[in-house]
C-alpha cells in the first residue's frame, strides 16, 4: 500500500517510519516535510536523470571499447585519448584550495582508522560507533601478534603465560608512543599523580620518572586511595592506562595495570550502499530506523554470547580530570558518516 502525499507516493512503512519514529520530537511538521521533499524531486529529477543517463552512456562506451580489444596489449596513449573523447577525463582546470575549516578534528586534523558496516545490522552498526575505543590487551591475546608458542596458546580461559607476552608487547608500544624521561614502561611499579597535578611513574629501582614530553599527560580518573586511570595522547589519539589492583590481569601486573586502553577508529561510515544495497522500502525501513536509533542513542541490540544474554548499546562519553583540576570530556563513540544510497539509481 502505498500513501499520497506532497505529490508522491510512499510506501506505507517508511510513511509510518517517519510519522511514529523519525518526526516526533524534532519539532519537525510531518506535512511540511513530504512538501518539500516533493518539491525537491521535482526540482532536480529531471537533473539526477540527466546524469544517470549520462553515466549509463559512459559506462556503455567503456564496455564496448574493452570488447573490441579484448586480449589485445593496452596501448595507453590510445586509452587516453579515448577517455577524453568521451569526456570520462577533462582538461586540468585551475589551481584551488581545499579548507578544512568547519570540519571535525576527527577529519581535518587527527589519522586514525575508519571502519564502514552495514547499518541495517543493529550489532554491527552499534560495535563500530563504540570502536572509538579498544581494548589494546584485547587486540593483542586474541590475535596471532602474540605467538601461541612456548605455552602461550589462546585456549578457553585466561592463560597467564600469554598474558605477560601481552603486557610486555604493550610495554613497548607505551615506550614507543609515550616513553618515559628514564627506564621503560616494563620498569614501572606505581603510577600516581600528585596534588598539583604531576604525573609519576615509580621504578623498581626506586626511582620515579615522568614522560619525556610533559604534554602527553592530558588527564586522568580518581579512584579509591589513588588514580584509576591515566590519559595520554599521541599525535591527537589517546591512550588510557587502566589501573586496577582488584582485577585478575591488574593484580599480576607490577603497576596494578588492568588494560591499556587506545582511541581507535575515529570516524565510521554507515552504510546503507555497498555492504547493504538498501533499495526496496523494506529495505530502507530497516536502515533508517537503526540510523535514527543512533542518532538519538536509544538502539539497542540484544543476543546471546557464551550462553548468557547480552544488551548492546552506544557507549557513553568518557570523563576525565585535566592535571589542572579541570573536567575533560572525551567522545566516546566514532564520529558518524553516512552513506545513502539511491540518488543514483531509478529508485
Amino acid at each position: 500500500m502505498r500513501i499520497e502525499i506532497g505529490g508522491l507516493l510512499i510506501h506505507e512503512e517508511l510513511y509510518r517510519l517517519v510519522e511514529e519514529e523519525i518526526a516526533p520530537g524534532t519539532g519537525v511538521n510531518t506535512e511540511d516535510f513530504w512538501a518539500g521533499l516533493g518539491q525537491i524531486v521535482v526540482e532536480l529529477g529531471g537533473q539526477n536523470r540527466e546524469l544517470l543517463d549520462r553515466r549509463g552512456s559512459l559506462q556503455r562506451k567503456l564496455d564496448t571499447w574493452y570488447l573490441q580489444r579484448k586480449g589485445d596489449t593496452l596501448n595507453q596513449a590510445e586509452y587516453q585519448a579515448f577517455l577524453y573523447e568521451i569526456g570520462y577525463l577533462v582538461p586540468e582546470g585551475d589551481h584551488f584550495e581545499v579548507v578544512t575549516a568547519n570540519v571535525d578534528d576527527e577529519i581535518a586534523r587527527v589519522a586514525g582508522p575508519q571502519l564502514v558496516v552495514p547499518v541495517d545490522k543493529a550489532r554491527y552498526a552499534l560495535n563500530a560507533a563504540n570502536a572509538r575505543w579498544g581494548s589494546l590487551y584485547d587486540a593483542l591475546y586474541g590475535t596471532d601478534v602474540i605467538s601461541e608458542g612456548d605455552g602461550a596458546a589462546r585456549g578457553e580461559g585466561y592463560n597467564p603465560v600469554r598474558g605477560s607476552r601481552v603486557i610486555a608487547e604493550a610495554n613497548q608500544f607505551l615506550d614507543g608512543a609515550v616513553p618515559l624521561r628514564c627506564g621503560s614502561f616494563a620498569d614501572v611499579v606505581d603510577i600516581s599523580v600528585s596534588s598539583d597535578g604531576e604525573l609519576g611513574f615509580k621504578l623498581k629501582d626506586g626511582r620515579v620518572s615522568g614522560l619525556s614530553d610533559a604534554d602527553q599527560f592530558v588527564g586522568y580518573t580518581p579512584g579509591d586511595g589513588g588514580i584509576a586511570a591515566v590519559l595520554l595522547v599521541n599525535h591527537g589519539l589517546h591512550i588510557e592506562i587502566q589501573i586496577d589492583p582488584m582485577h585478575p590481569v591488574g593484580a599480576a601486573h607490577p603497576a596494578d595495570v588492568k588494560d591499556v586502553v587506545l582511541e581507535a577508529a575515529v570516524t565510521t561510515i554507515q552504510d546503507c550502499e555497498d555492504s547493504v544495497s538498501a533499495v526496496d522500502a523494506e529495505d530502507k525501513v530497516r536502515v533508517y530506523r537503526n540510523w535514527n536509533g543512533i542518532m538519538q542513542g536509544t538502539l539497542e541490540a540484544n543476543f546471546e554470547k557464551n550462553g548468557r544474554q547480552v544488551t548492546r548499546m552506544l557507549n557513553a562519553d568518557r570523563e576525565f580530570v585535566s592535571p589542572g583540576g579541570g573536567a575533560i570530556t572525551l567522545p566516546g563513540r566514532s564520529l558518524l558518516l553516512i552513506r545513502n544510497v539511491g540518488i543514483h539509481m531509478y529508485t
